[in-house]
């Protein structure tokens, strides 16, 4: 009999690119003869993907202004999904975790009430937001969970650092590639006029969620070298604050006068709109001060962009310094500047490195092996609470 597996998501397509995780997972489940049920909102559209039951019971969840109406949508969209999978005759629950919340416990005790094998893909070890009311629910999450699976070693030794006891629940599962959802356009003219840069500048690209670890402030702050450094530089930062103000970037902006060399989309970046944003950058910049895995590297990579990215455990377990991207010193602007400068440049550095991104998704980082790794996890969790 094939394992049957439950992939409860309400945030689905309104977490920018991460119903495309969704949509591999699933089709890496599959190929491994995994039966899968995915169960969202409205807002993501049905793959068509063979082999995949979808369910829309959370609705519109996101349209309401209203919490109380929002929170109303959360848990009828939660036992509509949780009692339609374990009616279905599926024993496994499986969850993807931003952060720790009281929203989370709930499906997560639900599943446990009839009698459901949790499984959590923890993508932020630790909540950037740095509410401390999610301390008090991780303790619990954890406890209830089955199997964990990070995307590194560095996130699994983050959460062994606090929670000794979990080791043996852990397993590495790599975040896996963009390829089969994007379609890359070729013209770089056509996909800069197309959202208004000069077809002549040399762009940088800052591209997703503006958060604080993310140090888009630094950024700013190397541009005035970057300026210097190389003419007709432009920096398009594209992407919308996530618990953060923007007014404190633009106050930076204003102070360095470097309005001239920014171009700015703050505002939600649809799915369709990728190719044009990743198509008409000439760098990719990640000055992260801190990070558990990144969909926007994955991303860039499977576009085929060259990357420049602090050198951060995280991303060292994905690419290789020249040869699959560019590291520079974390939180030195100075050398940020510097391996900018030299990346735009280098035109042949900067196709090596972007060919060797793309060799490297295509090779490790397949849905197909990402979908049998999630299997043996599985298994993995069977071997461990039958034995108990």
């Amino acid at each position: 009999m094939k394992l049957k597996v439950a992939i409860i998501d309400h945030l689905g397509a309104h977490g920018s690119s991460h119903h495309f995780y969704l949509f591999g997972q699933a089709s890496g489940l599959i190929n491994s003869d995994v039966n899968v049920s995915l169960y969202t909102n409205s807002q993501t559209i049905d793959p068509l993907l063979e082999g995949l039951d979808f369910f829309t019971f959370y609705g519109d969840i996101f349209s309401s202004k209203n919490k109380f109406i929002s929170a109303f949508k959360y848990f009828k969209g939660s036992l509509m999904s949780h009692f339609h999978a374990r009616f279905s005759g599926i024993k496994v629950f499986h969850y993807h975790i931003f952060g720790f919340s009281i929203l989370v416990l709930f499906n997560m005790m639900l599943a446990k009430i009839i009698g459901g094998k949790i499984v959590l893909t923890i993508h932020d070890v630790r909540s950037f937001a740095n509410i401390n009311s999610s301390k008090i629910y991780t303790k619990f999450i954890y406890a209830l969970a089955n199997s964990v699976l990070t995307h590194n070693v560095f996130s699994k030794n983050e959460i062994i650092k606090h929670h000794q006891n979990l080791e043996s629940k852990i397993s590495i599962v790599p975040h896996g590639n963009y390829l089969p959802f994007i379609k890359y356009n070729t013209d770089q003219f056509s996909a800069r006029k197309k959202i208004n840069i000069d077809p002549n500048s040399k762009v940088i690209l800052f591209f997703g969620m503006i958060k604080k670890v993310k140090r888009l402030d630094l950024l700013l702050e190397a541009m005035p070298e970057i300026i210097k450094g190389c003419d007709n530089v432009n920096l398009l930062i594209a992407g919308k604050p996530w618990k953060d103000d923007f007014s404190t970037y633009q106050k930076i902006i204003n102070d360095l006068k470097i309005h001239d060399n920014c171009t700015l989309h703050i505002k939600f970046i649809k799915s369709e709109d990728l190719k044009n944003y990743y198509s008409a950058s000439d760098l990719i910049i990640l000055p992260y001060n801190k990070i558990y895995q990144s969909g926007v590297l994955m991303m860039s990579l499977s576009f085929c962009k060259a990357v420049v990215l602090s050198d951060l455990e995280a991303f060292k377990e994905v690419v290789e310094d020249k040869k699959s991207a560019l590291f520079f010193s974390s939180g030195d602007k100075n050398n940020l500047a510097e391996v900018i400068i030299g990346a735009l440049k280098d035109n042949d550095l900067r196709e090596k490195i972007s060919e060797g991104g793309l060799d490297l998704m295509k090779q490790k980082f397949s849905w197909n092996e990402i979908g049998s790794l999630t299997k043996d996890a599985y298994y993995k969790m069977n071997y461990f609470y039958k034995k108990k």
